[in-house]
């Protein structure tokens, strides 16, 4: 007999709309929801708390251990090492509220051991989409996780040994990183003519490609070669200072349809203090973003040094402050359109009948102050009830 769970008199925001929705009351049944407004006989009642979408963190890496700052000791963790602290971050992720994160790279695939540990229900975690070893230059931006091409041709290679492996999607380095040697952020590592190649053929084998883009040029070549997420988008001049903003490129982006994963962590509070010209200029690029029809999804880079796996929901309301986003916005960001973003709002992404049970519940109103999902009543990922 199929286990049926019920929630009434709960404030349900869907994940989608402005405001709450009327109904009060919503059922799950075999891992989806199967009723809203439909008030089971042995419902339980949630009388002060909200309902919403589980979050989605849609730029982690999950082999990354953030409480390890050097790249040379990063590097040193064995397979084992790694293979052993993953289920732990995973499960963090899910008491947090993160039901689902897109993973965006890794040497030896190890995340989509995880992925598949999971999936299979024998550890606990968040739905995970993996992009496997990401494509990137001769000693370009994250080299050592064997993704280093000479060419378009050896690049087909690494999207093919991807795919062999079962990755969601492809990542790529666009531009150079800040942690890796004899790499830059704000140049450019392929031309617009390489990645239109490249990313052409992960399009004909039916994968998003996510573009990793700190420099302007970088961002702009990934724009024009058809990209479907830009990652960081920092906007970087060659000398690596932020400011140097392309008004065409963005047009380009709000007519393509191309969304913009900005990697804004709860650690860029420090700057408002510290560095008040970067959130007016970030906030600045921000709104010329919007107001030019660019969509956003939430993301963090977790995994990099200080930068927990389970910190979306602290990160939210710096987000906020940054794009200068309501917290409906914000919130969307996370759920809904990271879902539309990452292809997978036909499972999860939004409360609605027939649809993944990704829920989480929280004291208190999230519409009107965001700090509250730091603090999870429960999180039901995949119809599966966990306590904070």
């Amino acid at each position: 007999m199929t286990s049926v769970t019920s929630y009434k008199n709960v404030r349900i925001w869907d994940g989608v709309g402005a405001t709450y929705l009327q109904e009060t009351s919503l059922t799950i049944e075999a891992g989806q929801i199967s009723a809203i407004g439909v008030e089971h006989p042995q419902a339980r009642d949630c009388s002060g708390l909200t309902v919403l979408p589980g979050l989605i963190d849609s730029h982690v890496h999950m082999t990354l251990d953030p409480s390890i700052h050097d790249v040379a000791k990063q590097l040193a963790q064995t397979d084992s090492d790694i293979r052993k602290k993953m289920p732990d971050r995973a499960a963090r992720m899910v008491k947090a509220g993160i039901t689902c994160a897109r993973d965006l790279g890794g040497g030896n695939w190890l995340e989509l051991e995880l992925r598949d540990r999971i999936r299979s229900g024998e550890i606990v975690g968040p739905r995970l989409l993996c992009a496997g070893r990401p494509i990137t230059s001769i000693e370009g931006h994250c080299h050592f996780w064997g993704g280093a091409v000479p060419s378009t041709r050896e690049a087909h290679d690494v999207i093919d040994l991807n795919r062999e492996k079962g990755v969601d999607l492809i990542k790529i380095m666009a531009t150079g990183g800040m942690f890796t040697a004899k790499s830059h952020p704000g140049r450019a590592q392929f031309t617009q003519d390489e990645l239109t190649e490249i990313i052409g053929y992960a399009h004909d084998r039916e994968f998003a490609v996510a573009a990793h883009c700190h420099g302007t040029e970088g961002i702009a070549n990934a724009v024009y070669a058809g990209v479907d997420t830009v990652e960081h988008c920092s906007w970087m001049d060659t000398e690596g200072r932020r400011g140097e903003y392309l008004h065409d490129v963005v047009m380009e982006m709000a007519s393509h349809d191309t969304w913009v994963s900005p990697t804004v962590n709860a650690n860029w509070s420090r700057f408002v203090q510290f560095n008040p010209g970067h959130l007016g200029t970030v906030r600045h690029q921000f709104r010329e973003m919007k107001a030019a029809g660019v969509q956003f999804i939430a993301s963090t880079d977790a995994g990099i040094p200080n930068v927990r796996h389970d910190d979306l929901p602290r990160s939210l309301p710096v987000f906020a402050q940054y794009a200068d986003m309501q917290p409906n916005d914000v919130l969307r960001t996370a759920t809904s359109n990271a879902a539309h973003a990452l292809n997978i709002n036909s499972t999860t992404g939004s409360i609605e009948v027939g649809l993944a049970a990704d829920l989480v519940f929280v004291e208190g109103d999230p519409l009107k102050d965001l700090a509250v999902l730091q603090k999870p009543a429960c999180v039901v990922a995949q119809g599966i009830e966990y306590e904070s």
